[in-house]
């Protein structure tokens, strides 16, 4: 299987750095091609400018936008790895998407009826959160996180979400529960084959 991972997060020893490295290994070692843009590594710029907007509408991009977008085409399995801060992704993972997930790429309208482009790609994405499932929970915000991104980006643009995963109190995460989650990932990445063909 050939997965891309999609990180952001400046921190790599952070909990979102802890689980990008768990799931490059596990996958690396069941013999799967793997490829992650980290994209604070990068310095990715996530500023969409008049002239990207000028470009998409013509169907032409930057090169680094055309190789962000190769990338997602070669892969079977996109992972997307953030935290969530202020009840969104981080400014720099929205820019990725607004530019790199750009008309006639990800999705487009065939007389009026929206297409995704992005079909036959599974999408599993996992975040980290401040606030309590419950807490969350009680005010409809993991709904509305579900709605915002798995409805209104990564579906949209045809991918099959197998996994979205929230680890929730992050920065009062104990030795134990990290340790649960990442064998939780483990488990996900190692039968991941027999995920696909589901």
């Amino acid at each position: 299987m050939k997965h891309l991972i999609i990180y952001a997060h400046p921190n790599q020893e952070s909990l979102n750095g802890q689980l990008k490295k768990c799931i490059e290994k596990t996958l690396k070692d069941h013999e799967h091609e793997v490829f992650v843009r980290d994209l604070y590594q990068l310095e990715f710029d996530p500023v969409l400018s008049m002239e990207d907007m000028i470009g998409q509408r013509n169907g032409t991009v930057h090169d680094h936008i055309k190789k962000e977008q190769e990338y997602i085409s070669w892969a079977d399995v996109v992972s997307f790895i953030y935290p969530i801060w202020w009840t969104g992704m981080p400014a720099i993972m929205k820019g990725y998407i607004d530019r790199v997930f750009s008309y006639g790429f990800a999705y487009r309208y065939d007389q009026g009826i929206q297409k995704g482009l992005l079909t036959g790609k599974q999408a599993i994405i996992l975040n980290t959160h401040g606030k309590s499932h419950e807490e969350y929970s009680a005010i409809g915000m993991d709904k509305a996180l579900l709605l915002t991104s798995d409805k209104g980006i990564y579906t949209y643009c045809g991918f099959e979400i197998r996994k979205h995963l929230f680890f929730d109190k992050a920065d009062r995460a104990t030795p134990e529960n990290i340790e649960i989650w990442l064998s939780k990932i483990r488990d996900i990445y190692t039968c991941h084959d027999k995920l696909i063909s589901l």
